[in-house]
């Protein structure tokens, strides 16, 4: 190895990007490649694979040494595997991209001055267009700007993040007496944020940094049956975490109980059961339009409310 490649390794960069990856080939190289083409510049890439078995492992080790690639024995629980890669981590700052979506060459370059302005400031975030192969369908955050600064209440009550638009600073991040909940795979982000929020401030960026992309393949279709059930788990922990978080959040932990119900009901509707469902939906409908409309749509089979969904572009739930 030459003395300028050296030198380069011996760095430590700004930024440290986490790509966790199970079997992600298909989207793989257009989500680096996003990295690669950013225009701020002092980066690394951690690159940590969950045990793939198809050809993920060689197009992540056709990049030069930016790209610090790992690998597990096995596949572990998400939450994890986030650890583990966070762990390698070299940057003052640590940025997350899932290896199906993709970044706007600026990303980097918009977000960053924001934590030196403030170094109160542990995260920011921007905002991010939901695509799938038939192109884009619609902004994040299209109705209105989200909230900056102590928002943990605003995000208890409605969770507003998505993951590949957030920067965190590490010392935020080490500020917390553990990262990633290890025992979660689709809600080890939200958690690992609120808890977060609770004490730092957050920043964002009112524009489109970056790109989630929808396919049935990805956690967030293929596993949603998951999401009540670990958001269930998320709050007992915050009621053991925070102090009098039980008295102090009152009305958000019932919004957030609220739409576990909802969750409950639609997974209850998928599996056959819409009289199960309305059952969950009854005691929740008065006051609340998606809870009123759901109940009533109920009578027709899941396949109506699917191509309602995916018609304005969300993600399910």
């Amino acid at each position: 190895m030459d003395k300028q490649k050296l030198n380069n390794l011996t760095i430590k960069p700004t930024v440290s990007v986490i790509m966790n990856c199970l079997n992600c080939s298909k989207y793989l190289r257009e989500a680096i490649d996003s990295v690669y083409a950013q225009t701020y510049k002092d980066w690394e890439i951690i690159f940590w694979d969950n045990a793939s078995t198809d050809s993920s492992a060689e197009i992540a080790k056709s990049y030069d040494e930016r790209l610090r690639y790992f690998r597990s024995e096995e596949t572990v629980p998400l939450g994890k595997a986030r650890n583990w890669a966070v762990g390698q981590a070299q940057g003052k700052y640590i940025a997350f991209l899932d290896c199906d979506d993709i970044w706007f060459p600026q990303k980097l370059e918009k977000q960053i001055p924001l934590f030196e302005k403030n170094p109160k400031v542990g995260l920011v975030y921007c905002n991010t267009i939901f695509f799938n192969d038939k192109g884009d369908i619609r902004y994040l955050y299209s109705n209105s700007i989200p909230p900056i600064g102590q928002v943990f209440r605003q995000m208890l009550k409605h969770y507003f993040l998505s993951l590949e638009t957030v920067v965190i600073r590490r010392e935020s991040l080490d500020s917390l007496a553990e990262w990633f909940d290890e025992r979660f795979n689709v809600v080890e982000e939200a958690d690992l944020f609120l808890r977060l929020a609770y004490n730092w401030e957050l920043d964002y960026v009112n524009e489109p940094l970056s790109k989630w992309r929808m396919h049935e393949e990805s956690w967030s279709f293929s596993k949603k049956e998951l999401f009540p059930h670990e958001i269930e788990l998320m709050i007992l922990k915050f009621i053991d975490v925070f102090k009098s978080f039980e008295s102090e959040y009152k009305d958000e932990i019932n919004a957030v109980n609220k739409d576990i119900q909802y969750q409950y009901a639609l997974i209850d509707w998928e599996k056959g059961q819409p009289e199960k469902a309305r059952r969950r939906l009854k005691p929740l409908m008065w006051g609340n339009k998606k809870f009123f409309i759901t109940y009533f749509i109920s009578y027709f089979p899941f396949l109506f409310y699917n191509k309602l969904q995916r018609l304005h572009g969300k993600r399910p739930g």
